[in-house]
């Protein structure tokens, strides 16, 4: 399989989903759950389900309706499952990096795992799996899959007997990063999160059971009742004696501002703000600073919509829909052909000539990574008679590569590198370009700017980071 050549667009990795539910077909709560979070990872999928004495696990390349059918879901059986929908920075096409993992533990037991995020100590993670065990023999790591997620289940397997949940607080104590992870023994799930929070994660409740999640989507899909977000630096357990929380860590709170921004589905919820309010309000924000005379608004489809409505709220402009989107043009098996490649963004948007023709427009969209999309943006609207086109970004430039589970590009690949908005402009081929501040983006979330990350606008990061490839000026 191949990634996506249609567009260029930021990546998260990944989704989370876990289960505790006797009585329930948890296979199938799985398959619902991470349906709902397939925007956060389309790579590959993967379920891990225990009825009390082993663990099944089925995963393969592909979205969550290509991997699994109702005879896989079905041999899935029991009264826990954990989900995982991967979209990873390496390894996309190979099926060894599918998540959950699996691995053993030092009482004799079995947990698999899966994860969303990025550890940025990785090496003294190795040393550390070293010192303990030596040269590892079995298990993921022996097989040749290093992921983030592998060196954790391997770390998990503890020492002197000690079960998962004493070796658990330990080992995640020592990890550095983004991790929201859902793992699972024979008969407890599990749910943590790194103490910053990078990355979201709910608890929800079912009337037989507990639900985990990436999003709140994922919750209502399934038909569990929202409790409350997993805390940064917490470990929640669930079984037949219902819910533990264990500290690991204290709180350092610093989530992921690009959640609100583009990663989240708009009916999600974070820190008790809508993300979907959160870009009408960027939309507001933007158009406030950005003032435009125009015939009409907008909007990428899907990612730039809310924000669209916002500016054209704010700026009294009138929204159209002047792009129609293909909703079934995702991941594909087929590589494309060259005249394929040349159509680019063509096969996933339509423009609607009726709505641009002769027309002043303003094009929102959510961010810009390399510029390859807005290219083909602007290049579509004016084939299709815009007179004039100018492009507002709900967010400001890209400057920065995220090390905490978003696959931006590296630093040299940012079109925002080095250059400014009037050569972005020049690049993109679009009559003006405006971005909204970093102070109107921080605001719009109504969160404390201290508890947020914006090392991708700012280059601030919250903590150590691998050597960039290009050094801050």
């Amino acid at each position: 399989m191949i990634k996506n050549f249609l567009d260029d667009s930021p990546k998260d990795a990944c989704g989370v989903f876990g289960v505790w539910a006797p009585g329930e077909e948890v296979s199938k709560l799985t398959y619902y759950g991470l349906f709902s979070l397939q925007h956060r990872g389309q790579e590959a999928a993967g379920i891990a389900a225990s009825a009390g004495h082993r663990i099944s696990v089925y995963k393969d390349l592909g979205l969550v309706s290509q991997v699994f059918d109702e005879a896989t879901l079905s041999s899935l059986t029991g009264h826990i499952a954990i989900g995982h929908n991967r979209y990873g920075a390496v390894g996309a096409d190979n099926w060894n990096f599918a998540q959950p993992t699996l691995g053993a533990t030092a009482d004799d037991a079995t947990v698999a795992l899966g994860m969303n995020g990025a550890l940025t100590n990785r090496t003294e993670i190795k040393e550390l799996i070293a010192h303990r065990y030596g040269e590892v023999d079995s298990g993921e790591l022996a097989q040749g899959n290093d992921t983030d997620t592998a060196l954790i289940t391997t770390l998990l397997h503890g020492q002197n007997g000690n079960s998962l949940e004493d070796t658990a607080p330990e080992v995640f104590a020592k990890l550095e990063g983004a991790f929201s992870i859902v793992m699972m023994s024979e008969n407890t799930l599990y749910a943590l999160r790194d103490p910053h929070g990078f990355r979201p994660l709910v608890l929800g409740r079912l009337a037989n059971g507990w639900v985990v999640a990436s999003e709140q989507a994922a919750l209502a899909t399934t038909g569990a009742t929202f409790i409350r977000e997993v805390a940064p630096g917490e470990m929640i357990a669930i079984d037949d004696d219902g819910v533990r929380s264990t500290r690991f860590a204290a709180s350092k709170l610093a989530r992921c501002i690009f959640e609100y921004v583009y990663v989240a589905r708009p009916d999600a919820s974070i820190n008790g703000r809508s993300v979907y309010e959160s870009r009408l309000e960027m939309g507001r924000q933007l158009a406030q600073e950005n003032t435009a005379e125009a015939d009409v608004v907008v909007p990428v489809p899907d990612s730039g919509t809310p924000a669209a409505i916002g500016y054209a709220e704010e700026s009294g402009i009138p929204l159209g829909h002047g792009f129609v989107k293909n909703s079934y043009v995702g991941r594909t098996f087929i590589k494309p052909s060259q005249t394929l490649r040349q159509l680019g963004i063509r096969l996933k948007l339509n423009v609607q000539p009726s709505v641009v023709a002769g027309k002043s427009v303003i094009v929102v969209d959510d961010s810009i990574v390399r510029g390859n999309t807005q290219r083909q943006v602007v290049a579509m609207l004016r084939a299709a008679g815009a007179r004039e086109v100018h492009v507002k970004i709900s967010s400001p430039p890209v400057q920065w590569p995220c090390f905490y589970g978003i696959d931006f590009a590296t630093r040299a690949e940012l079109i925002a590198t080095g250059a400014g908005i009037e050569e972005i402009r020049s690049s993109i081929g679009a009559d003006t370009l405006a971005y909204i501040s970093l102070e109107g983006t921080i605001a719009a979330t109504q969160q404390d700017e201290d508890t947020l990350c914006t090392a991708c606008f700012s280059g601030n990061y919250p903590t150590d980071v691998p050597q960039l490839t290009t050094d801050r000026k």
